[in-house]
This record gives C-alpha cells, structure tokens and sequence, in this order.
C-alpha cells in the first residue's frame, strides 16, 4: 500500500495566520498521513528552519536545466540546498498559464530524480477532452510523455491527478469519476513505467476543500491530496489530512 500525502501548495501566497504559526500549528498534529508544504521560493529555508522534522518541505517548481543563462529560473541543485525533499512538476497552471509542454515536464522529471528531490507529477484533462470521452488516453500519453530513464533510479514518485475542469470552477469531481481515473493512471504506470512504480502515491488535486474531500478519501482510491487555496488555513489543512486519515 502505497504512503498517503496531503501537500499544501501555497502558490503565491503566504497563509493569513503566519508561516510560524501556520507550521507550529500544523507541526503539533501527531499522527496521520504525511505532511508536505510547498512554499514561494523565498520561503523555503525559513519553512524547513521552522517546521516540525517530520515535515516535508517542496518546491513549487524546477527549472529544466542544471544551471546556465536562464534567468528567473531555480535549479534543482538550488531547491535542494534551500531544504526541499519534494517538488511539483507540471502543476496545471505551469502547463495552461506559461505553456509548458510534455517534453519540458519530463525534462524537470529527469533532473529532479538524480538531482535528490522526489517529485510530485501533476496530470489531468481539461473540460474539452473529459466531454470528448479521451480522459484514460490522455492520463496515459502524460505519463508515457513522463516515463524518463531516470524513473528507474527514483526511490519515490508521486503522482497528482488534477481535473483541470474541476479547478476553481466551482464544479467537483464525484468520487466515482475520481476513482475512475485513478484506475487509468494505474493501468499507464503498469504499461508505460518501471514496475517499481506501479502502485506510486497517486493524489487528488481538483480544488480540494474540508467539504469536499470525505467522499473522495473513502471512494476515490486516492492516497492524498495536493492542496490550493484552503491549504492557506492550517485548520482547513488539518481537516483534510484528518478526513483522509479516517477514511
């Protein structure tokens, strides 16, 4: 059985309440699925200073190149000195807002995995291709694009199923429809990754809020969640990690 997450992905925001407080609120929870917070980059050696020890600490990004004229860009290198163990790669706005491509995600994945952090691979359809009926081809050809030599050599991969439909739209993937495509993305880890990898973490980020969230934990065959907005809340994050924790 593969580890549970809940991941808070800040984007760029820091939580009303204060990053101490936030972490010392968050930090104190004693049991549970693992907690991982993805700050702005300014913030990740204040986040890994100030967090509790068993708490991850992500990036919200990587450049794809190891170093060079790249400017405004973060290298893995640089992550991981910062403190960061985990890093999300091909986040849907990354993909819709600054246009990145397959190739670009999977260029980061291959740094990321030598480059010692543990990514976390967000995919997921957009409205067009769901009504279309080509959800599992497309789950599946993002994680073909993805299936990097480097896959063999990576201890741990997560994988974030993101509904780009159901993302600050206001409508919500049942856990019936969840739990569908979470069956698709096994079924293309199995066929286009190492074995190793087959029953990776796989986590729901489609707008993921305390009233929301049961049902997806308890019938969606999920094993967690990537967090937006009410990851801001220390006790809206709690209430999801506790939701998923009981389900």
């Amino acid at each position: 059985m593969a580890k549970r997450y809940v991941i808070a992905n800040w984007k760029m925001n820091l939580p009303p309440e204060g990053l101490e407080k936030y972490l010392d609120a968050v930090g104190a929870r004693q049991n549970g699925p693992a907690l991982v917070v993805a700050p702005p980059f300014p913030y990740l050696k204040e986040a890994r200073r100030k967090a509790a020890p068993s708490m991850g600490i992500a990036a919200q990004n990587c450049a794809d190149h190891q170093s060079g004229a790249f400017t405004g860009e973060v290298s893995v290198g640089m992550l991981r000195d910062c403190g960061a163990k985990f890093v999300i790669i091909g986040h849907s706005e990354r993909r819709t807002l600054y246009h990145e491509t397959d190739a670009v995600v999977a260029r980061k994945l291959a740094l990321a995995i030598p480059g010692g952090l543990t990514p976390v691979l967000c995919i997921g359809e957009d409205l067009k291709v769901r009504d279309a009926g080509h959800v599992a081809r497309f789950l599946a050809d993002q994680l073909k694009a993805a299936a990097t030599p480097e896959l063999e050599q990576a201890e741990d991969v997560l994988v974030a199923y993101e509904p780009i439909w159901a993302i600050g739209t206001g409508r919500n993937a049942t856990p019936a429809m969840v739990a569908e495509a979470v069956g698709e993305i096994r079924h293309a880890l199995t066929r286009f990754w190492p074995a190793k990898h087959s029953e990776a973490a796989i986590l729901y980020g489609g707008s993921a809020t305390p009233d929301n969230v049961a049902g997806i934990a308890a019938e969606g065959k999920i094993d967690g969640f990537l967090v937006g907005g009410a990851s801001l809340d220390s006790g809206k994050f709690l209430a999801i990690s506790r939701a998923l924790g009981s389900a």
